[in-house]
């Protein structure tokens, strides 16, 4: 009986892991023979810019930054972030771009305040609470910013419709302790259509 079972299991198991193993073998042979999957000259120089900085390990939710590219060679990198390792590491990640002739700074770290941490914390459980804003909270990299600075805040980034844009405006508001709220937040209008 067990010899029979054996041979019942393996008839079963056994096409299984062929089949899997095959789906490994072609997905791998996809990547090889795509060059524009794997070749990342072919991205443009504001592509390359931003995935440089979408891939920085200490960036969160409560740091926003943003870039031009100008005379095809020059980065300008703008914004605010909470840790000073985060200033520096998207300037040597931008730097280390081929094609980067000059990058220039302008990069601002957030003061060092207990007072505007918890307000960023408070500000953060108001907003990612809601009904519906698991979807930023969810992302690897949310869209949504919350950037706090001697006790005010400024919504930056991305939200899917106005709804989502008036309640989390509305929720930043009830934060308590934060004295003004400047709401930045455009609507994608990827998401949307």
């Amino acid at each position: 009986m067990l010899t029979r079972y054996a041979k019942r299991m393996l008839g079963i198991v056994l096409p299984i892991f062929l089949l899997g193993f095959a789906a490994i073998s072609m997905a791998s042979t996809h990547n090889v023979t795509d060059p524009a999957g794997s070749n990342k000259q072919s991205l443009s120089l504001t592509d390359q810019v931003r995935h440089e900085l979408r891939m920085l390990p200490y960036l969160g939710v409560f740091d926003d930054l943003s870039y031009t590219v100008e005379d095809s060679n020059t980065v300008i990198l703008t914004g605010q972030v909470v840790r000073p390792i985060s200033k520096s590491d998207a300037e040597a990640a931008v730097r280390r771009i081929q094609g980067v002739s000059k990058v220039v700074d302008n990069i601002e770290v957030l003061p060092l305040s207990s007072f505007d941490d918890a307000i960023r914390l408070r500000t953060y459980r108001a907003i990612f609470a809601r009904p519906g804003f698991e979807k930023y909270a969810d992302q690897a990299v949310s869209p949504l910013r919350i950037i706090v600075k001697n006790g005010n805040i400024t919504l930056e980034g991305f939200v899917a419709n106005q709804m989502d844009k008036t309640m989390a405006e509305m929720a930043a508001r009830s934060v308590p302790s934060a004295f003004i709220v400047i709401d930045n937040l455009a609507i994608d209008r990827k998401e949307t259509q």
